[in-house]
């Protein structure tokens, strides 16, 4: 069987089809006010218990009305999950494959550019961002992971059956539903987090993000639209602490499928322990949580190559990737020469609303955020060890902007080079050329997380070097790239430390974490006689 290949990313040049298009819908999508429900059992449902949505590049523009979920929806959704889950496993795989892979064709079709200006309007992507993660990055998900599943049942039968005897493997789902806790910053997370467990045949709880209800509505009903059955995923927007309480409070909670923060996610492991004895199974806990990812270089780098990663890796998206460069190691002789250049590059992004495609940048994601974000920017403005060479402007006013900023800073352990800022902001730290060693022993120790990082060399033996140094730095590591992209089938992704389980979204080791197998024994020759051999008496 031939796997998938990656979706094509469309360019949006002037004058194309596809930018007039998405131009259009997101004009379309602007003039509307929805009301977004509660999705449960193939029900709509509206409570009148409603916050808005709006606009990070314009929060005085309300793109819908979220009807949140009470106490009640909650536990019917949970009572819906359960119910469907027996007929959605009898479906059987291809059936079920099949839902996905048609809603990966309508993503890939007229579905595109509503995902696309969906993601720009609600969670501020520009036109590029927006359309490697709402639709190239979901439809390889949706493809790939349908290819590796069908994959399973073969790949893990057992190798050995005794004459007079036949094993086998069956693949099963998880006893129960999934809750899957899915975050703003990337749309085609927000659909797998529940997808990936569905595929396999378990049922699922959705929370999205207060700050990407929008977007993730518009997921919704896509999956409706390919066929989805009622009640196998359950879309409930509301106040976290309690979907949550209620959730995995539940006989039926079989595992939770989580990207967010390191705090969040570590609460949420000890509520799941706490919870154990009023539950059926030992949930699975997989979940992508932090980073404070860094950029080393050796002095014998690309030095263009270093600026353009420094650029891209830090302040595409304004920072609010898990996998954003945040932090940056680079030597005396390198940084001499590049600081101009880098300067004069950073000042030329230009920042504004994303409907203008001339924008790099557009507005952070709340005020919450932006106010988070901005006191690292106003600490390092009065601490003697650091220097903004770059931004440090901002304006909550109209949208929720900051400048793309860099800090140059004396102190290795400063607060911006160790603790996620999820912002715009590049703290880099200079060393002397002959420190190589030493500066990665530095990045390995200085932060508790381990997501994605980078180094930049010229000789294999200094990558090899840094290599080996930053092992269990990294579940993503980049040599003389930005520690930004990973692309589905081709970098699966994940990290550990304080960044969570390292499960791999993107390849069939996420999935397998949604199967409970069961080994089966058939015996085609029966014993007759309890009677062991060496129980006879010695003649």
């Amino acid at each position: 069987m031939s796997h998938p290949v990656n979706e094509p990313i469309l360019g949006f040049l002037p004058g194309s089809i596809e930018r007039r298009e998405l131009q259009d819908e997101m004009d379309r999508q602007s003039a509307e006010v929805i009301e977004i429900p509660c999705f449960i059992n193939g029900e709509k449902i509206f409570t009148g218990n409603t916050v808005v949505q709006v606009m990070p590049h314009n929060h005085s523009h309300v793109l819908a009305n979220v009807h949140l979920a009470g106490e009640a929806e909650v536990k019917a959704a949970c009572a819906s999950a359960v119910a469907a889950q027996e007929e959605w496993i009898n479906i059987g795989l291809e059936a079920r494959a099949a839902i996905f892979e048609k809603a990966a064709d309508l993503l890939a079709g007229e579905w595109r550019k509503v995902l696309n200006a969906a993601t720009m309007l609600n969670q501020s992507k520009t036109a590029f961002q927006a359309e490697i993660d709402a639709a190239c990055e979901l439809i390889d998900f949706w493809r790939f992971n349908a290819y590796y599943s069908r994959n399973f049942h073969d790949e893990y039968q057992p190798l050995v059956s005794p004459t007079g005897v036949e094993n086998s493997t069956e693949i099963r789902p998880l006893e129960g539903f999934v809750f899957a806790v899915t975050p703003f910053n990337f749309t085609s997370i927000a659909a797998n987090l529940p997808t990936a467990p569905a595929l396999l045949g378990n049922t699922a709880i959705w929370k999205p993000s207060r700050n990407s209800i929008f977007s993730n509505w518009k997921l919704m009903e896509l999956l409706i639209e390919a066929g989805l059955p009622a009640g196998v995923i359950n879309f409930i927007p509301g106040k976290a602490s309690m979907v949550s309480s209620i959730v995995m409070a539940d006989p039926d909670f079989a595992g939770i499928h989580f990207t967010g923060s390191t705090k969040v996610f570590q609460g949420i492991w000890s509520d799941v322990a706490s919870a154990l004895p009023k539950i059926r199974s030992y949930p699975r806990i997989v979940g992508e949580t932090g980073g404070k990812d860094f950029i080393v270089a050796h002095p014998d780098c690309d030095r263009q190559g270093l600026l353009v990663a420094l650029l891209r890796g830090a302040f595409e998206y304004q920072g609010q990737k898990c996998s954003a460069a945040s932090r940056a190691y680079i030597p005396t002789s390198v940084w001499s020469a590049i600081r101009g250049d880098y300067v004069a590059e950073v000042g030329k992004i230009t920042m504004g609303n994303p409907r203008d495609f001339t924008n790099f940048m557009t507005a952070v994601i709340d005020e919450k955020s932006f106010t988070n974000i901005t006191g690292y920017i106003d600490r390092a403005q009065k601490s003697p060890s650091c220097e903004i060479i770059t931004g440090g402007g901002y304006d909550g006013s109209k949208g929720w902007f900051i400048e793309p900023t860099t800090i140059v800073t004396t102190d290795a352990k400063y607060e911006s080079m160790c603790e996620e800022i999820f912002g715009p902001v590049l703290s880099i730290y200079i060393y002397q050329d002959e420190d190589f060693d030493a500066t990665l022993k530095l990045c390995d120790e200085s932060s508790p997380y381990a997501l994605t990082g980078s180094i930049f060399s010229s000789s294999e033996e200094n990558i090899q070097t840094a290599f080996d140094a930053l092992r269990f730095a990294a579940g993503n590591f980049y040599i003389n790239d930005k520690p930004t992209g990973a692309v589905v089938a081709q970098q699966p992704f994940g990290g550990a430390r304080a960044s969570g389980t390292n499960d791999k979204a993107g390849s069939p080791l996420n999935l397998l974490r949604w199967i409970s197998p069961r080994s089966v024994k058939r015996t085609l020759d029966t014993p007759q006689d309890w009677r062991y051999g060496f129980l006879q008496p010695d003649e």
